[in-house]
């Protein structure tokens, strides 16, 4: 898969663009189930195993599945690229993972940061969507998919005055979610396909919903309660 374009311009968890470092690897380690596979490249010293392991399994567990569900032409080998050099929290680019190792050190249960950025290889959109739907779609995933999100304490906001859709990330995924629920259960799906083979307009939330996005929107601020069993 071609490197992704909306990840090279900076949209990352963090939000920041990861430069090339050039810290040893002091590990490589290449794990294949099935068709998938990952390379788990270490750069930190005494980076747990344990939390290894755990990303590596997280990856097995979420990548098919958000594979399946949105684009099965997807990466088959990815890398996870444990740098100390990268002060965000992770980012994608071209189908590699950098991932802060203090983040895990001070947060280690946050092991779905893999479920959203994984998730960024799957869309692989490359024609200059907008950034507050590309970050909700990969956290809207992380809630689907997510497999250790009430461990971490992570988990969608409530509606709040002052909020907006293009708040990005939890704030966007949830009015997402809402939005499956009240007017297209298939949006999602039918948005993330637009944003990957370069249709995607705004008169999409239209021709999907019969609404604008602002319309959905004001219809979410008056009467935001949705089911959030999984």
């Amino acid at each position: 898969m071609r490197a992704l374009t909306l990840l090279a311009t900076g949209l990352a968890l963090s939000g920041r663009v990861f430069a090339q470092t050039e810290l040893p690897e002091l590990s490589r380690d290449t794990v294949t189930r099935g068709k998938y596979t990952v390379i788990f490249i270490n750069k930190a010293p005494g980076f747990s195993t344990i939390t290894q392991r755990r990303l590596i399994d997280a990856y097995f567990d979420v990548y098919p599945r958000e594979a399946k569900r949105f684009n099965p032409h997807t990466l088959r080998s990815v890398n996870f690229v444990i740098d100390p050099a990268y002060d965000g929290v992770a980012a994608t680019d071209a189908g590699t993972v950098r991932y802060n190792p203090d983040w895990f050190v001070k947060h280690p249960e946050d092991i779905d940061v893999v479920t959203h950025e994984v998730m960024h290889i799957v869309q692989d959109y490359r024609h200059d969507p907008p950034g507050w739907l590309t970050e909700g779609i990969a956290d809207y995933t992380r809630y689907v998919f997510g497999i250790n999100n009430t461990a971490a304490r992570w988990t969608l906001p409530d509606y709040r005055e002052g909020q907006g859709y293009e708040n990005a990330y939890r704030v966007t995924a949830r009015f997402l979610l809402w939005a499956e629920q009240h007017a297209n259960p298939r949006l999602v799906d039918r948005l993330d396909a637009a944003l990957r083979d370069g249709t995607y307009k705004p008169e999409l939330w239209v021709r999907l919903t019969g609404k604008t996005v602002d319309e959905l929107w004001a219809g979410y601020a008056a009467n935001p309660a949705a089911d959030m069993r999984k």
